[in-house]
C-alpha cells in the first residue's frame, strides 16, 4: 500500500503515519523530518534548507522532488509507504511519479491546529509564533488545491482531526476498509529472518547502538562478551595483551570465526523466536562467512559505525571501567590481528557517529528499517 496523509500543521499526521506504519508494517516517511535532517548539515544545501525551514516558506518544488526521489528508490520503500509532507502543491502532483493508492486528508480549523503547534513540546528552530501562522497560510494557499486534486481522482478520504487519536485512527483503518485484529492489521509480515552485525573500532558507538536495539525489544549477542568474561572470571585486568592472548587462545581452537561458533547456539535460540537478531560487535571478517554458511536462509547486514579518532578516545577515557583500554595500537590490533577491517569496509551501511545519541539513534532506525522492510 501506498499512502499519503494531507492535512493542516498540527493535524496530528505524525501521530498517525507513526501508528499506521506499527499497523500496517509499512515505513513512514516524514518529508518534513528529512528536510530538517539535512538543515542540520554543515553543507550548502543544509545551510539553504534551514534558511527556508526558519521563515517558513516551502521548499522548492524540484528540490523536494530529487530529495523525495531519492529515499523512495531505496528498497524498504518497494512493498509500500506512508508518506507525510508530500505532495504539497499541484506541480509536485504532477511530476509524482510513484503511484499512490490513498490519499488521506486529516481536517482541522486554523484555531485547534494554532494551539497546537504553539503549545505542543517541540524542539524545532521553525516553532515560532510568525512561523506557525506562515505554515497554516501556505497549507490554504498552496497545498488546499492539492487536497482538490486527489478528491477529483477519487482517492481521497477526508477524516475529521478534532477527535482523538484512537478515534481518528480507528476512522482512518475503517475507511482504507480494514480491521484491527489484536491491535495489528495483518497485511504484511516480514518472511525472512535477519542478522544486523554492528561493528566498529572501541569508541565508535557500538554499545549505545546496542541499547537502540535492546529498546526496540530485539534480542542482542555480544561477541565480546566471551572474552570480557574470561578475563574477570581468571582476575585478569583488562589490557590489550591479555586480551589478545585469550583471544589468540580460542582461535587456536576455534580458527578465526571463534566467538561466532561459541555463540552459535544462542543465534539459534534467539531466531527462533525473532525475526530479527543483533550482533553487537562481530571481530572478524571469518565470523562474517562462518555465519553465511552456518545461516544460509537468513539475511546478514552489517552496520559500520564511525567517529573520528580524537572523539573515540576521549569517549574511552570517560569509561568507568577500562578506561585506558584505547590507542592507535589497540586499534590496530582490531582492524588487522582480529581482521575487522573487511567487515567495516564490506558493511551495508555506514553510520558516522560524531554528534548526539539522538542523531545516532536517527540514522539507526532509517538502516533498521531497510532492513525490516526490504
Amino acid at each position: 500500500m501506498k499512502l499519503v496523509l494531507m492535512g493542516i500543521q498540527g493535524a496530528g499526521k505524525s501521530t498517525q503515519g507513526n501508528l499506521l506504519s506499527k499497523q500496517f508494517k509499512i515505513p513512514y516517511l516524514s518529508t518534513g523530518h528529512i528536510f530538517r535532517e539535512i538543515a542540520k548539515e554543515k553543507t550548502k544545501l543544509g545551510r539553504y534548507l534551514k534558511e527556508l525551514i526558519n521563515a517558513g516558506i516551502l521548499i522548492p518544488d524540484d528540490k523536494t522532488i530529487e530529495i523525495v526521489n531519492s529515499y523512495l528508490s531505496r528498497p524498504e520503500y518497494k512493498k509500500g509507504y506512508i508518506l507525510d509532507g508530500f505532495p504539497r502543491t499541484i506541480a509536485q502532483c504532477e511530476q509524482f511519479v510513484n503511484n499512490v493508492d490513498h490519499v488521506v486528508c486529516i481536517e482541522l480549523d486554523d484555531k485547534e491546529a494554532l494551539w497546537r503547534l504553539a503549545y505542543r513540546n517541540e524542539n524545532r528552530d521553525d516553532n515560532t509564533l510568525q512561523a506557525i501562522i506562515k505554515r497554516i497560510e501556505l497549507f490554504h494557499t498552496v497545498t488546499e488545491p492539492v487536497v482538490q486534486y486527489y478528491r477529483e481522482k477519487g482517492i481521497l478520504i477526508e477524516i475529521d482531526g478534532s477527535k482523538s487519536i484512537e478515534e481518528v485512527n480507528d476512522e482512518i483503518l475503517k475507511s482504507l476498509g480494514r480491521q484491527v485484529v489484536a491491535d495489528e492489521v495483518k497485511t504484511w509480515e516480514q518472511k525472512k529472518k535477519s542478522i544486523i552485525a554492528i561493528v566498529g573500532l572501541p569508541g565508535s558507538g557500538k554499545t549505545e547502538a546496542a541499547d537502540f536495539f535492546k529498546a526496540k525489544k530485539l534480542p542482542v549477542i555480544s561477541f565480546g562478551k566471551i572474552i570480557n568474561d574470561l578475563v574477570d572470571n581468571q582476575g585478569l585486568a583488562h589490557t590489550e595483551e591479555v586480551h589478545k592472548k585469550l583471544r589468540e587462545g580460542l582461535r587456536e581452537q576455534y580458527g578465526n570465526q571463534a566467538l561466532a561458533v561459541m555463540n552459535k547456539n544462542k543465534i539459534e535460540d534467539a531466531l527462533k523466536n525473532s525475526k530479527v537478531l543483533i550482533i553487537d560487535g562481530l571481530r572478524s571478517w571469518e565470523e562474517y562467512i562462518y555465519l553465511k554458511q552456518e545461516f544460509p536462509e537468513v539475511k546478514i547486514k552489517i552496520i559500520s559505525l564511525f567517529a573520528d579518532k580524537t572523539l573515540r578516545y576521549k569517549r574511552l577515557s570517560q569509561r568507568k571501567d577500562r578506561a585506558g583500554f584505547y590507542g592507535e595500537d589497540r586499534d590496530m590490533d582490531e582492524v588487522i590481528r582480529t581482521n575487522m577491517g573487511p567487515t567495516i569496509a564490506f558493511a551495508d551501511f555506514l553510520i558516522k557517529n560524531n554528534y548526539s545519541k539522538d542523531e545516532l539513534f536517527d540514522k539507526l532506525e532509517e538502516a533498521y528499517r531497510a532492513v525490516y522492510f526490504s
